[in-house]
């Protein structure tokens, strides 16, 4: 409508992004969310469901429950959506790696839940409403959650998509995720090239496949779904989003020759920026969710479909309840109580907007052609260009919050402040991760096999196996897998077996992020007095132990620390404190560096320091960074841990020079200051 009336849009399906140490306390939060007004769900497992290991692998130490909810089989599927009817639920589920995995688990509860209400299975499988994310191409660029080689992972998420367009037609069995690439510093030209280039190499590949008749490839473009960021610039990204429609709409009307308009829709969800929130002065943190939010919601012809909030104290720790709440209550007096969706796009003949976005639609066109000249995005990620791209324009990003060109309020600018009361207990300001939940899911695990039929789990196995090593389609026979008993260890193990594993590139060789003047110089010199004074370049290991893939802060220093003067030894991430441990004393290093961010910290970081004195190097110091509560800092100090940086620890030549410091105390050196 042209003016403000009675007649209002439907409102974006309001989601909070929630999951926690057991299936049973996760769906006591979701069915408590959805009383509260929320309309969907969003689910986030664990990382080892995300990376395909049980509970008591040895990677999945310290990991169990701490970012997500673990379903290692089945059973806690059938858990987690206890007294939730999946018929009439649209659920996200953020997984990728194991997506076909969860998303088989999901079908085989529904199914379940059907037969026990007497209705016909298939039925509920044609209702079946959702998103799996499932996009494995920015894994290797930015969350770090992958497990098999490009093409292997390729063929998993081809399946996925062949299988759901005729089974379970409602269902987005692919959600192209540019919001983990402006984590991982993105510009916006790359944000959205980037993301269209992956829509590109997927869609080519299901095609290419054979698996859907070409009559039919309409259906599988409309059910391709995307999931965008929304950083505080909310102009330039209302702009962003209006160019992903425009640009989506002509890709797949010239390059697939899809020629109904309703299938052409650009359909997207969003969580605005995560990792933009701040540990300084949280409570700015609020007024930023709501302007982030303004971005996709303002424009009326780009609007999300889906929005999920993060929490203003998420930079702090796990949100509590009443903080999830608060994100969900941000939504709803939009949606309810503005006047936002009594209009038309608000925007439409701006010509300041179309500008913008016909700026942002030719340098993405150009950023494509690059891509596409490389070989497509699967050769882009494989090449390393495309990690190198957004590790040199993230630390482009960095560069100017430390020279304060980029203003964050609260960290580099007016960082005076009143105490704040939410904060008055730091300790009760963030939810705690169950410590039992570890032990319970290990024993969970150990239940469901000492229940299950072991030959009918060796057999789906073994068809797995087969399947895997032909060319059909694999989600038969995980779905027979999941029926057997299988666990996502074993799911995922018997495909490493057929598939390998993949490390990717790293992304920080050849990028600088060293701004000049006086303090870079002053710590290059630093470095180099210290290594003339220990007979040696100083080595600086940085490591990433357990499964965190989020590798954005470990690379920036990592290059800062190369850029000032330290032979850097970094291996990427996924690594026992064992093979850390190991590397350290190979390399021979003045100092390891430790960068965790799921909340393993007191598990993994003590480990680290328990095998450097069984290694007889107690006297290399350890220093970390990452999401760490004040008194987990204290414990880690307490523990031998040299130094802990957080987020508010934003200065990287700052954070080299306390390295510095660190490693000449550890070797009986005077101070340089």
């Amino acid at each position: 409508m042209a003016d403000g009336g009675s007649t209002r849009d439907k409102p974006w399906l309001i989601r909070t992004y929630a999951g926690h140490s057991s299936a049973a306390g996760s769906n006591a939060l979701y069915r408590s969310n959805l009383a509260k007004g929320q309309t969907g769900l969003s689910v986030a497992f664990d990382l080892p469901t995300q990376t395909g290991y049980d509970p008591d692998h040895v990677l999945a130490r310290g990991e169990v429950g701490k970012v997500g909810v673990p379903v290692p089989h089945l059973g806690e599927m059938r858990q987690l959506f206890e007294g939730i009817p999946l018929d009439s639920m649209n659920t996200s589920m953020t997984i990728n790696a194991t997506a076909m995995w969860l998303l088989a688990m999901y079908q085989v509860v529904a199914e379940e839940q059907a037969i026990a209400a007497g209705t016909d299975p298939a039925e509920t499988l044609r209702k079946l409403s959702g998103t799996t994310q499932n996009d494995i191409i920015k894994e290797y660029l930015s969350r770090g959650t992958y497990v098999f080689p490009p093409a292997a992972s390729m063929r998993l998420t081809v399946d996925t998509i062949a299988y759901t367009v005729t089974n379970v037609p409602k269902w987005n069995p692919i959600n192209i995720c540019s919001y983990h690439l402006q984590e991982a510093g993105a510009t916006t030209v790359q944000e959205l090239a980037f993301a269209m280039s992956t829509a590109i190499a997927v869609l080519d590949a299901v095609r290419d496949s054979g698996q859907v008749p070409a009559e039919k490839f309409g259906d599988v473009v409309a059910r391709i779904s995307f999931f965008v960021n929304a950083g505080v610039r909310f102009v330039e990204e209302m702009c962003k989003m209006r160019a992903f429609v425009r640009l989506w709409d002509e890709v797949t009307e010239q390059r697939y020759g899809v020629t109904d308009p309703k299938q052409r829709r650009f359909r997207y969800g969003v969580q605005v920026n995560s990792l933009g929130l701040t540990e300084a002065q949280p409570e700015n943190n609020v007024q930023r969710i709501v302007l982030e939010m303004l971005g996709v919601t303002l424009s009326k012809d780009a609007r999300a479909r889906a929005i999920q909030l993060p929490a203003w104290n998420e930079a702090l720790g796990l949100p509590r309840p009443w903080d999830q709440q608060w994100s969900l209550r941000i939504q709803q007096v939009l949606a309810f109580e503005s006047d936002l969706l009594e209009y038309d796009d608000l925007f439409h003949g701006s010509v300041v907007v179309e500008a913008k976005v016909d700026q942002l639609v030719r340098d993405a066109y150009a950023e494509m052609d690059r891509i596409a000249e490389l070989g497509g995005a699967v050769a882009a990620v494989e090449s390393g260009y495309m990690k190198s791209a957004l590790v040199a324009s993230h630390a482009e990003r960095r560069k100017r919050i430390e020279t304060g060109e980029d203003k964050i309020i609260g960290v580099n600018s007016f960082t005076e402040t009143e105490p704040n009361p939410l904060l008055a207990d730091l300790d009760a300001a963030i939810q705690t991760a169950d410590p039992a939940a570890e032990s319970a899911a290990i024993e969970s695990v150990r239940a469901w096999k000492a229940q299950r039929d072991d030959n009918a789990v060796a057999a789906a196995l073994e068809n797995l196996r087969k399947v895997a090593k032909s060319n059909d389609n694999l989600m038969t026979a995980t779905l027979e897998c999941v029926r057997a008993g299988v666990t996502t260890g074993e799911w995922s193990g018997a495909l490493r077996e057929e598939f390998g594993e993949y490390r990717a590139p790293t992304g920080v060789t050849g990028v600088s992020s060293a701004p000049d003047g006086a303090a870079i110089a002053e710590v290059r010199a630093a470095v180099q007095r210290t290594g003339d004074e220990l007979g040696r370049r100083l080595r600086l290991l940085v490591g990433k132990p357990g499964l965190d893939g989020h590798s954005n802060g470990a690379e920036q220093v990592a290059v800062r620390a190369r850029d000032v003067g330290f032979e850097v030894i970094y291996q990427g991430i996924r690594l026992t404190p064992a093979q850390i441990v190991a590397a350290a004393v190979e390399e021979d290093v003045h100092c390891v560096g430790l960068s965790i961010l799921s909340g393993s910290h007191m598990e993994l970081i003590p480990d680290v320091l328990a095998r450097l004195r069984d290694a007889g190097a107690s006297d290399v110091p350890v220093i970390v960074g990452g999401i760490v509560p004040d008194g987990d800092a204290r414990a880690l100090r307490e523990a031998g841990v040299a130094a802990v940086f957080t987020p508010k620890d934003y200065g990287l030549t700052e954070i080299m020079a306390r390295i510095v410091d660190v490693i000449r105390a550890a070797n009986g050196l005077d101070p340089l200051t």
